[in-house]
């Protein structure tokens, strides 16, 4: 009969014992985990054209890292990754074009009081030699609290300097070239470095372009009378040549005929028929013009 009773000491052994087992594996699983975040914040990779400052949580500490894989020690440093290769922030009037979604460009007025719109593209680089300082002073939004204010505040210092027509024409490399320098400075200020800026379109209020437009119309319409005043004189000149010429030619023969009066004969001949050398008078006498001429008179001046 009591065989066929549970072993309840046996079955409470088998409970304790599956129990334990769950309790060993959770913790396993869970030391796995840490293990495997720790191994995780323990290497970094910088990538290629990066660089990485490294701040550690007890000491305060700043360092740098190179390219390549970094060792860091779990739970007391951590990593920010730094880009180092050329960026570029535009601000423009297009909608889709720079980092700010809308009309961008740089809104300035000239020393004449026009508003002009200039859209800026600045290419630039952190210094990799002073990222940590980078680091420490600015962070990583240096875009935001250095390039972008900076650069809209040179541009619009540099156009106040200038009039419209001069922003429009020839000095808007000149322009272009005082930003640069003044923001390379700033820049250097503030550990980074300015590899270029390009004032890339300037836009002008409607009455300048207006103006502006009216201005090339009166100049093409007083090209085109300096070309017809020039035309006529040439002209004028041609035909002052051609009549010295006539009556050069007039007195040259009014000098031939004086010399010789047959040829006044000659010529009235040659013009009932050209080329022709004899002439049958009556039928009986036969006159050569050559000979008549040959024969007149020369007279000749004393």
């Amino acid at each position: 009969m009591a065989s066929e009773f549970p072993n309840w000491k046996n079955i409470g052994k088998t409970s304790l014992s599956s129990g334990l087992g769950k309790v060993r594996l959770v913790v396993s699983l869970a030391i796995g985990l840490i293990m495997l975040i720790m191994l995780l914040n323990t290497f970094k990779i910088v990538p290629a054209g990066h660089r990485a400052v490294v701040f550690n949580n007890l000491t305060g500490g700043l360092s740098g890292r190179g390219e390549g894989l970094t060792l860091l020690l779990p739970f007391t440093q951590s990593a920010t990754i730094y880009d180092v290769r050329t960026q570029t922030y535009t601000m423009s009037k297009m909608t889709n074009e720079g980092q700010v979604r809308g009309d961008d460009s740089v809104q300035s007025l000239t020393s004449d009081g026009q508003q002009v719109d200039v859209d800026v593209s600045i290419l630039y680089h952190p210094d990799p030699n002073k990222i940590v300082e980078l680091h420490r002073l600015i962070g990583p939004d240096y875009e935001a609290k250095i390039v972008r204010p900076a650069g809209r505040s040179v541009t619009r210092t540099s156009v106040s300097k200038y009039a419209v027509i001069d922003v429009y024409g020839a000095k808007r490399m000149e322009i272009q070239n005082e930003v640069a320098n003044e923001l390379r400075s700033l820049f250097e200020k503030n550990n980074l470095i300015l590899d270029s800026l390009l004032v890339r379109n300037v836009d002008f209020s409607s009455e300048f372009k207006s103006a502006i437009e009216q201005k090339q119309v009166a100049q093409q319409e007083a090209e085109r009378k300096k070309y017809e005043l020039e035309k006529e004189r040439i002209e004028k000149e041609r035909k002052i040549i051609a009549a010295e010429g006539d009556a050069e030619s007039i007195r040259l023969r009014g000098e031939a005929l004086s010399r010789n009066p047959a040829l006044i004969q000659y010529e009235y001949v040659q013009k009932i028929t050209p080329g022709i050398q004899t002439i049958i008078t009556d039928g009986r006498s036969i006159l050569s013009l050559g000979d008549l001429v040959k024969s007149a008179p020369i007279k000749t001046k004393q």
